[in-house]
């Protein structure tokens, strides 16, 4: 069989002989003459799956990240604004508003008439954070959370505000967050993917691009795996009926011999992911179910966590898997939640969506914390961008609906490495412009990076003759928050 494939390699055309011999005895030479660090421009080696281990300590050892999908309205979650309940009605100052640009759903509407908040806040926690009623579970972990109101992108349409979040860039094709870390700094778990992802079922119409947890460049091991709920948690793991284990285990040996033939002979990094891909599968056949298995949990925590929990696919299930995934040291485990897109009827829709997380999400962190997992994982909870002030549509006392909006909305962190009942950051009195300490997109990677180890400026790949990098060509780290 191996003379076969010699046979092959043996009628490459030139542009294979070319490709080949530029890595041959003139590259070692190269490699020679320079450190490595300046002939490649960090101290890792692209020709391996994984990255040798963080720059520096790390704070956190993994990432459960709550991506609420569709831009949930901080001025009905977190951003109070008692001036908008003022101004009901009225329109929106041209001096807030400036010049800021529309999204087309509301580029033809003759008024912007200020939409005050259909819910009641209060403050709690030792610093007095400002928490809507909508969040009852949420307002009691306030003191875990670390709440920054001054984020902002680039992004005013769902797909690509949501791909900008999860690979730095707004066009398809980057790696996400997920499979960068994957890359940097490998897996504590031989059994379980690196990166794993959930989508709550029948949480919103709101479609996702798989491209978000996609590995774009970097080796396909990278990846996030999907974790489905029903019979098969990942798709094609299980054999086909009348095979073994032992076929199984058989036929992936034959298979890896051949493939090891052919990554000698053409040195293709694919092949070594294809490799380690099969070998995955082969093992997650055991340790998926188990993981995925909530029959064992008591009953308290499915109070904790609230019935939904016992419904596989659901947000609260999710968020109950995710610990589950953190106790089996996955290193980043996203959560997407769709719903939250409220351009009309705006009172009753976000209700419906809070209702569906809040319990299972506070839920999360306690669970954590009483577990002592909070100390070393870190929590994220956020859209893809937040809502206008100004109605969306037709203006009532008791209904409204919200536009996207990008220059100012809430996510919060919790765990491992901030601050623990910090607010940071403020917006103008109408939640419509950043006032102080913004932080962009780019900051926000360039933060959770720095909390896994990593800096995000030395976590390059080259690709197509350019080094990328998560955060593009800009980006700092929120010192502010970090414990």
């Amino acid at each position: 069989m191996k003379e076969e494939f010699k046979k092959i390699a043996f009628q490459s055309n030139r542009r294979d002989f070319l490709r080949k011999t530029t890595m041959g005895l003139g590259g070692v030479a190269l490699g020679s003459l320079f450190a490595k660090t300046k002939a490649f421009g960090n101290t890792f080696s692209q020709s391996s799956q994984l990255v040798q281990g963080p720059h520096f300590a790390p704070k956190a050892k993994r990432v459960i990240y709550l991506f609420q999908s569709g831009g949930p309205s901080q001025i009905e979650l977190f951003d109070y604004k008692p001036k908008l309940r003022e101004m009901h009605g009225k329109e929106i100052p041209d001096s807030v508003r400036g010049e800021q640009r529309l999204s087309g759903m509301v580029s033809n509407q003759a008024t912007f008439p200020l939409a005050g908040s259909h819910f009641n806040f209060a403050q709690y926690g030792k610093n007095g954070a400002w928490v809507s009623e909508l969040f009852p579970h949420t307002a009691k972990v306030v003191d875990d959370l670390c709440i920054i109101k001054s984020m902002h992108t680039e992004a005013i349409n769902h797909e690509p505000a949501v791909i900008f979040f999860q690979t730095g860039s707004q066009q398809t094709g980057r790696p996400s967050i997920g499979s960068w870390l994957s890359y940097g700094l490998g897996s504590d778990n031989e059994n379980l993917p690196a990166f794993v992802v959930l989508v709550s079922k029948g949480s919103g119409a709101q479609p996702l691009n798989a491209s978000s947890w996609g590995n774009g460049f970097l080796p396909s091991y990278h990846q996030g795996v999907q974790f489905r709920s029903g019979k098969d948690p990942v798709l094609y793991l299980n054999n086909p009926e009348g095979i073994d284990v032992t076929d199984r285990r058989r036929a992936l040996d034959y298979m890896n011999d051949l493939n090891k033939i052919q990554q000698e002979l053409w040195g293709d990094p694919e092949i070594e992911s294809k490799i380690n891909q099969y070998e995955m599968a082969y093992r997650m056949q055991t340790s998926v179910p188990d993981t995925v298995d909530l029959s064992n949990e008591p009953d308290y925590i499915f109070e904790l966590y609230g019935e939904d929990a016992r419904k596989p696919g659901t947000y609260a299930a999710n968020c109950l898997l995710a610990r589950r995934l953190a106790e089996q040291d996955v290193r980043f485990i996203q959560l997407y939640h769709m719903g939250w897109d409220q351009h009309g009827n705006l009172p009753k829709g976000i209700k419906t969506m809070a209702q569906s997380s809040d319990q299972a999400t506070a839920a999360l962190i306690t669970d954590l914390k009483q577990r002592g997992l909070l100390e070393d994982t870190l929590v994220v909870w956020g859209g893809e961008f937040g809502r206008t002030s100004f109605s969306q549509g037709r203006l009532t006392r008791d209904n409204y609906g919200r536009d996207h909006h990008p220059r100012c909305f809430t996510m919060w962190m919790a765990g491992a490495g901030v601050k623990a009942g910090y607010v940071h950051g403020k917006t103008d009195d109408f939640s419509y412009n950043v006032a102080s300490d913004g932080v962009h997109v780019h900051d926000f990677q360039a933060t959770l990076l720095h909390l896994m180890g990593i800096d995000h400026e030395r976590l390059t790949f080259k690709h197509q003759g350019r080094r990328y990098r998560l955060t593009d060509v800009h980006g700092e780290v929120v010192k502010a928050v970090l414990a």
